[in-house]
């Protein structure tokens, strides 16, 4: 009898690269890029890897950082999620985040304070159960159970942070000196007001007092100086002296005097500083300062200073004046427009620049009170609406300024009011508000897509390109909808939100662009903003339409709800077009830490109703990294591994493959998908 030839299986190699695909046809396709995506995103050492959760945010204890512990009880009344827990003899106090009936009975527990013993377990003074001794923190008996525990002791400190007190959107944010600032229209909503991160939660700034004077001279006054009115005898601490006109040693200064609170009343009179007289003219009462609502914020960093420390914050929101902004002191800055209501801003050669529709002007050199043109002071008509400003490196005179409009786009020359020169660069390319960003190269929104803009060495001026094409539909749904952009500097990204909840990540590796990829948060994006703590940390926040503020990175849910996140991979022909293959098993490369799990399947030929098609439960496989032999590998448990192949049989036979990935949980870790290795069987030519 004949024996049968035993053919040995080839083998292939998928690399996951290139992101989301939706323009170019299958068989052109490159391999490892995707069909269908959402919730992953492009990894800078290659791969793709399902996001990392967002939090909501208040300066309270992090959802993310809650830990908690098994408390060993005999329950003889109730307990219920939430309770909170006290022991009698030691006066140990926690949370209850599960209750777990089963024998042996036990609560899992978190917010705890010192430690429980063998004791009585009262709820609201009454006596619910006993516990059998301390409790042990961490300590679930699976994986999966300490992952799910993790997520529950986070949706109790969850609870305890609310929205920004008032009405709507968040208006914009910033980081300034580690603390979290917000701006949110009032309730009614007739004001807007700031807000500040703290360990108690948003806590409304206070924006303080101002006093318009003339006539300054004789003796300087300046900030920590008390004023007292010489007919009024009311007085108050000078916060900041906002020099707008003239100067003290001519006897002539004009501005305004800005400060936290006064006492009494002030009229119109002259002011003294202790002994010294008449130093200043004044015409009223102070006056406080308040915010219209309904701006949309826009914020720039700058040290007109120049000394250590001296960087303040400089802001606008196309409803109220610009602003200057400690971290204590709030300072409105007076530019002389009739409508004096700036939509963006930004520093550039020590200029403080502020867009007004089509007019881009700016403050005198070195300093932001003063808008005065014989000081320095100009305005530039672009002949478009001005959607932002970017600083660009170049060869003519250094870095240059690039003015975005809607329609066209124009680049500053020079360094001050006597040398400045505008260039327009484009007519035919614009960029929407809040979509310009820097990481590497500057990106922006343009009504054709996402384009770059970079210098060049050879002639310093710019060059640019689109860099959306293989999104291009995507985009061309939501373009009018773009509401807000931020980078990601550990990951390389440029991070763009659209109002229907999608955003698109960019992965930048250089000046190249790795791909992109669509994500989907249950939370509206109003604005967004990214920066560096003091230690060096990126923190990454937005704002939504309820008033929360979410940091990004952070957690394993969006805000509590479960990521949904897939893969549907482009067609695979293993390098045989037009042959059939009978496939035998694949082996993804993946990496990560923590807890996780996902679902596996395959389409066949096109997905065709006539194949034998594979049901997306197939296989779930369990990753961990921090337990020891825990678990069986034929389902596909790894025992403290943070590397590992997830092998999957496959059967059928077709001429392509598309390899299907989805993860679906509000707990489960990140994993890395780098690739895919591939055994079948070539079979006939296919006619």
């Amino acid at each position: 009898m004949k024996l049968p030839v035993l053919r040995e299986p080839n083998a292939d190699y998928l690399a996951f690269e290139g992101g989301f695909d939706q323009v170019t046809p299958a068989w052109s396709a490159s391999p490892g890029t995707l069909r269908l995506a959402q919730n992953y995103e492009i990894d800078i050492n290659g791969g793709y890897v399902d996001v990392t959760g967002y939090e909501r945010y208040s300066g309270k204890p992090k959802p993310s950082d809650a830990q908690y512990a098994i408390l060993n009880v005999t329950i003889t009344g109730s307990f219920a999620v939430g309770d909170q827990i006290v022991g009698v003899t030691s006066a140990a106090t926690a949370t209850v985040a599960a209750v777990i009936t089963q024998s042996p009975a036990y609560l899992v527990i978190t917010k705890i304070t010192s430690t429980f013993q063998a004791e009585t377990i009262n709820v609201s003074s009454s006596p619910q159960g006993t516990s059998s001794g301390a409790q042990a923190v961490g300590g679930a008996s699976t994986q999966d159970l300490n992952a799910q525990y993790l997520n529950l002791a986070a949706d109790i400190y969850r609870s305890d942070i609310a929205a920004v007190t008032g009405s709507g959107n968040i208006l914009g944010g910033f980081n300034f000196n580690d603390v979290q600032y917000v701006f949110r229209n009032s309730a009614t909503p007739t004001t807007a007001a700031m807000f500040k991160s703290s360990s108690s939660g948003w806590t409304e700034v206070a924006l303080g007092r101002e006093l318009s004077f003339t006539s300054g001279g004789v003796t300087e006054i300046v900030a920590g100086n008390t004023i007292t009115g010489e007919t009024s005898g009311a007085y108050a601490v000078v916060t900041r002296v906002v020099l707008e006109i003239g100067s003290w040693a001519s006897g002539n200064a004009e501005g305004r005097f800005i400060f936290a609170s006064q006492t009494g009343t002030f009229q119109a009179e002259t002011v003294k500083v202790g002994a010294a007289l008449n130093l200043a003219t004044i015409a009223a009462n102070s006056s406080a300062i308040t915010l219209l609502p309904g701006g949309r914020y826009e914020f720039e960093k700058h040290n007109f200073g120049g000394a250590a420390g001296a960087e303040r914050i400089y802001g606008c929101d196309g409803v109220n004046r610009g602003f200057e902004f400690d971290g204590t002191v709030f300072v409105p800055i007076n530019t002389g427009m009739t409508v004096d209501t700036p939509t963006h801003v930004t520093a550039h050669k020590n200029h403080l620049f502020f867009s007004f529709s089509g007019s881009a002007q700016h403050s005198a050199t070195g300093f932001p009170y003063i808008w005065d043109a014989i000081f320095g002071a100009a305005e530039m008509a672009t002949g478009d609406t001005i959607t932002g400003f970017k600083k660009e490196p170049g060869a003519e005179g250094g870095a240059a300024l690039v003015i975005y409009c809607r329609n066209r786009i124009s680049v500053l020359y020079g360094s001050d009011s006597s040398t400045w020169e505008m260039v327009s660069y484009r007519e035919e390319l614009g960029a929407a508000a809040y979509t310009v960003q820097q990481i590497g190269m500057t990106l922006f929104l343009d009504d054709r897509g996402i384009t770059n803009f970079q210098t060049t060495q050879r002639y310093g001026n710019f060059v640019h390109s689109t860099l959306s094409t293989l999104a291009q539909p995507f985009l061309n749904e939501r373009r009018s909808l773009a509401t807000a952009s931020c980078v990601s500097r550990n990951k390389n990204q440029y991070r763009l939100f659209f109002s229907d909840g999608y955003a698109l990540y960019i992965t930048m590796s250089g000046n190249k662009i790795m791909g992109i990829m669509p994500i989907l948060f249950p939370d509206a994006v109003t604005c967004a903003w990214s920066d560096e703590l003091a230690n060096g940390t990126e923190v990454m926040y937005f704002g939504s339409d309820n008033g929360m503020v979410y940091q990004m990175e952070s957690g394993t849910s969006f805000d509590g709800e479960a990521i949904d996140a897939y893969l549907f991979f482009h067609y695979h022909y293993a390098k045989m077009l037009r042959r059939n293959k009978r496939w035998k098993d694949a082996a993804l490369d993946a990496s990560g830490t923590g807890y996780a799990k996902y679902n596996f399947s395959y389409e066949l030929d096109y997905n065709s109703v006539d194949k034998a098609q594979i049901s997306a439960e197939t296989t779930i496989l369990s990753f961990a990294a921090s337990y020891w032999d825990t678990g069986n590998w034929d389902v596909g448990t790894w025992d403290g591994q943070t590397l590992k192949p997830g092998f999957h049989k496959l059967t059928g036979s077709s001429e392509n493959i598309a390899l299907v990935i989805i993860k679906t949980s509000d707990y489960y870790k990140p994993i890395r998908f780098s690739g895919s290795y591939f055994r079948f069987i070539p079979g006939r030519q296919l006619r």
